[in-house]
């Protein structure tokens, strides 16, 4: 897992809920683009999951 994807999830489990992409890339200082890319990566090793339509959470 490189920098960014550990970002993403430190910045998912920090929230505590579920989060939209935009919501992560502006806590997470980053690219929203980046933030969707690195989210679908992470749901297909099943590190994320979507507990409702376009929002996301750590499993």
């Amino acid at each position: 897992m490189d920098q960014k994807e550990e970002t993403v999830l430190e910045t998912m489990k920090a929230e505590g809920a579920p989060m939209k992409p935009g919501d992560i890339a502006k806590k997470a200082a980053l690219d929203k683009d980046e933030v969707s890319k690195i989210i679908d990566k992470l749901k297909k090793e099943g590190k994320v999951s979507s507990p409702k339509r376009c929002f996301y959470a750590p499993v």
